[in-house]
């Protein structure tokens, strides 16, 4: 990390910011996605100049080994990450794996060794998924995260947007080799990004509190503080360090300053409990049921967003005689209106709550899967493909907003243990997706249809279980409360019946 004469790191303020961050993990994402994306449309071609057949069910396996790699680091990455000083790190290192595998993929000269490089790249993507994620969560104020989250899950949409139509044309026009390339230059950028992080813990060393409220919603003593935040104090009366004669004097004091008032961290400083070991962060996990619908919400969307992959370029290819460059437009057309609905479900879903939106995105998702069998018109085609993309994706902002909620109320847990769970449940999904997609399109006699309805069908689940239980106050509860209100409404404005009149004893019979 770099330092000013004055010993504070250079740059400060906005290399920790939550904006700066949200960028860089969403750069991170993004350059993610284009790696893992950029081989979708050439691969089944180049398979085929190979030699190779079934192509589809060979390029679903290519992408399953990347989700392998994924699943199986998901879980020690999580345990490393909520146990480690720093996040800046794991992140900085998965970068470094995620270039060796593409010089491995590029280079390969046979399907097994092409195998092995995807699973790395899979291995890398966690850091990314998990990590960042997580060192984003640490640095929003919580009445921000749907924000950020939503702002930083664009890179998804993006990578998709470039990685696939960049890798058909680079392909056709320069090679084999072309898009690995595109892929290696994208991700040193990303690299140089990483290293500029400065962490929120780094940040307070040095007054400076990247989460802090606004200066209007302070109290005047913590107002004062912010005014003077930057420089640690050098009173012995404010701290008391322990000095060595070894020791680097550039280096920040450990101790936080105590002229900072501890109005200006209580808003939105997350108190840090001793991490929980594997079984008791399941544990804890699936007892939630907020918890466990939406991880089953991201297994989903990444079956049905990969389901597609090794299918949709041999399902154009079939129908309107699609090459690999008219392929990577298709593409490029239907992820353009996801760049929208990442941001906006994010910011709505601060405001509204994650329950209303995910149902509302799932239902309007939900006939543009049936619109897609039809083989009558590709513009019809491209058009129910790009709002199917738009609202699928309005999804996952609220679902990770709805993770982050969870691991607030439960001690122990941290974001990387959510985050963590969210990237093994969306890896399994994008392991079966490709795979299920591949044999299906391959070997049933209509086989893009039975995918759409398949997927169908998983939507239909999904909106039943966001309907019951998403959000603290799921919707169906939401309702039957309304229900009962109005029921008892009914009954006070029920007017009462007159009180009956006691009926006079008639026994005439003698006393005793």
């Amino acid at each position: 990390m770099s330092y000013s004469r004055s010993g504070k790191p250079w740059g400060l303020k906005w290399r920790s910011s939550v904006w700066f961050i949200t960028t860089v993990v969403g750069f991170g994402i993004t350059t993610d996605l284009l790696v893992y994306s950029i081989i979708i449309p050439v691969m089944p071609f180049q398979l085929e100049n190979l030699g190779y057949h079934n192509v589809s069910a060979l390029t679903g396996w290519l992408l399953c080994a990347y989700s392998g790699g994924l699943v199986l680091s998901t879980v020690p990455i999580a345990m490393f990450s909520e146990r480690s000083t720093s996040r800046r790190i794991p992140l900085v290192i998965g970068l470094i794996a995620l270039l060796g595998a593409q010089v491995l993929l590029m280079e390969a000269p046979n399907y097994a060794l092409m195998a092995v490089a995807r699973a790395l790249q899979g291995i890398s993507s966690s850091m990314v998924w998990i990590v960042g994620l997580a060192l984003l969560c640490d640095t929003t104020p919580e009445r921000n995260v749907g924000r950020q989250l939503g702002i930083a899950m664009t890179g998804l949409s993006i990578g998709l947007l470039v990685g696939t139509p960049a890798g058909g044309t680079l392909y056709s026009r320069f090679g084999f080799r072309a898009p690995f390339i595109f892929g290696e230059i994208c991700t040193v950028v990303d690299l140089f990004a990483r290293l500029l992080i400065i962490e929120k813990q780094e940040a307070m060393k040095w007054g400076h509190d990247p989460s802090a409220v606004p200066q209007t919603d302070l109290s005047p003593t913590a107002v004062d503080a912010t005014q003077t935040e930057g420089n640690p104090p050098e009173s012995p009366a404010a701290v008391t360090p322990r000095i060595d004669a070894n020791e680097d004097l550039s280096r920040p004091l450990i101790t936080q300053p105590s002229s900072i008032s501890p109005a200006t961290f209580a808003t939105d400083v997350t108190p840090v409990f001793k991490p929980l070991p594997l079984l008791s962060v399941i544990g804890k996990l699936s007892q939630s049921s907020r918890a466990v619908v939406a991880l089953s919400m991201s297994f989903v969307y990444g079956t049905v967003n990969s389901m597609q992959e090794p299918s949709l370029p041999l399902h154009l290819q079939a129908v309107w005689g699609y090459n690999s460059d008219r392929v990577g437009l298709v593409y490029l057309a239907a992820l353009v209106p996801a760049l929208i609905s990442s941001p906006l479900a994010g910011l709505l879903a601060d405001k509204t709550g994650s329950d209303f939106l995910t149902c509302l995105c799932l239902l309007l998702a939900l006939p543009w899967w049936i619109v897609l069998t039809l083989r009558k018109s590709i513009p019809l085609f491209i058009v129910a493909l790009a709002l199917q993309s738009f609202f699928v994706s309005g999804v996952v902002p609220p679902v990770t907003a709805e993770l982050a909620a969870v691991s607030r109320n439960m001690h122990g847990v941290g974001y990387a243990h959510v985050y963590g769970a969210f990237n093994l449940a969306f890896g399994v999904g994008t392991a079966v997706g490709p795979v299920l997609g591949g044999e299906i399109y391959g070997r049933a006699r209509h086989g893009w249809t039975a995918l759409c309805c398949i997927t169908a069908a998983l939507i239909v689940l999904c909106i039943l279980l966001a309907f019951c239980y998403t959000g603290a106050d799921p919707l169906l509860s939401k309702m039957m409360r309304q229900y009962y209100i109005s029921q008892a409404e009914l009954v006070e404005m029920k007017p009462k019946e007159p009180a009956k009149k006691p009926v006079a004893d008639t026994d005439n019979s003698p006393c005793p």
